[in-house]
């Protein structure tokens, strides 16, 4: 299995990664690699999630522009 080393890390984020690995019972160096699964994992999102966030981001959208008015803007200048 491959390692690696990590050096200059701030005392405040080792203190920090230490009471987290006390806290469940794991190693620091157990407690590191499960943050990194977690920090570079795939997040599953759903369909349903992403539609809300698309009608939360369009409705707090300024001067959104209408279907029609981008379809006029798409054929302007095409014969």
């Amino acid at each position: 299995m491959p390692s690696i080393t990590v050096k200059n890390i701030p005392k405040d984020i080792y203190d920090r990664v230490r009471e987290q690995a006390n806290a469940h019972h794991r190693s620091i160096n157990s407690e590191i690699i499960a943050c990194l699964e977690i920090a570079v994992k795939p997040q599953k999102v759903s369909a349903e999630d992403i539609l809300q966030e698309a009608r939360r981001l369009r409705n707090n959208a300024k001067g959104s522009l209408s279907s029609e008015e981008i379809e006029s803007a798409i054929n302007q200048g095409r014969p």
